[in-house]
């Protein structure tokens, strides 16, 4: 997913309260429940460490990445799962694909295990990754060039990010999500509460606070100024793909793939041709198993 709101406290606080509330009225019951959550907190641990062992059997230097379900039209719902795996396909890193535990510590979907250790952020992922297996994409960038695919990365990453979760999650309340991709059995029924959450890091952000036209007007200007640079260049930074395009794609990918019926995808089908053009490019280049990459519909 593209935002995954984060609400642990404040469940352990009101659990606190029953408990105590609880401890008055029956003290046996209360035991009971305690004793039934200390199981349930061992068997989760338990699974942990298997889950664990099982990543580590993926070998020296392969990557393991965790992420949600697979889309039935993309190959994740998430921007920066697409970008992520984008990129560990441009540096040719190997790599192995995990379900079980989507979320990391940081309450942040992707994330990675490599050689025992955890890392999130597909962002940060990304600038570990590099040194260490010696891929630099950029190597034949100018400074200036290097700079100019920094400011794209944040403006598509960080700016018209929000603009894409207003239309998925406010004005569409999280139908393309449902939609596009399996969900776990109840899972559906908690889609209502977690657009109440989006939508209120939308407003709290400050994007939240404007109409769905405004909105787009302003994911309009970013899709312009790519499509602009973009020009008639393969990628974004001329004849070689680099960081930069797994950003631009996997936030794009989202637009081709998983919004039917959106403004953005028009615009993208009408004004700005290139840019439906280099999505395409970019798939057929990095993922000619595209198709065994989805999930199938049941």
């Amino acid at each position: 997913m593209a935002l995954i709101v984060q609400g642990g406290w404040a469940p352990m606080q009101v659990a606190g309260k029953a408990l105590r509330w609880l401890w008055h009225k029956n003290k046996p019951i209360t035991i009971a429940v305690v004793a039934v959550v200390g199981v349930v907190k061992i068997r989760q641990h338990m699974k942990k460490q298997e889950r664990r062992r099982k990543w580590n059997e993926a070998g020296k230097d392969v990557v393991v990445l965790h992420m949600f379900n697979r889309g039935y039209t993309c190959p994740s719902l998430s921007p920066f799962v697409v970008k992520l795996e984008t990129y560990l396909r441009m540096a040719d890193i190997p790599y192995q694909i995990d379900h079980d535990e989507p979320m990391g510590v940081k309450g942040k979907s992707p994330w990675i295990t490599l050689n025992g250790e955890d890392m999130a952020d597909s962002q940060l992922i990304m600038e570990y990754l590099g040194p260490k297996y010696r891929k630099d994409l950029t190597s034949h960038l100018t400074p200036e060039e290097k700079a100019v695919a920094h400011s794209l990365q944040i403006m598509i990453d960080e700016y018209f990010l929000w603009c894409l979760i207003v239309w998925r999650y406010v004005q569409e309340r999280g139908r393309p999500l449902a939609n596009s991709m399996k969900l776990p059995v109840g899972s559906r029924f908690m889609i209502s509460f977690f657009v109440k959450k989006v939508t209120e890091a939308t407003r709290l952000q400050g994007i939240g606070r404007h109409s769905f036209q405004e909105v787009e007007a302003m994911g309009r200007k970013c899709l312009q100024s790519l499509s602009t640079y973009l020009g008639q260049k393969p990628y974004l930074m001329g004849d070689k793909p680099t960081e930069v395009d797994c950003s631009a794609f996997g936030m794009l990918a989202q637009v081709v793939w998983c919004s039917p019926n959106s403004g953005y995808l028009r615009m993208l089908e009408t004004d700005f041709k290139n840019l439906y053009d280099y999505c395409q490019r970019m798939k057929e280049k990095f993922y000619p198993d595209w198709d065994k990459c989805l999930e199938k519909r049941r």
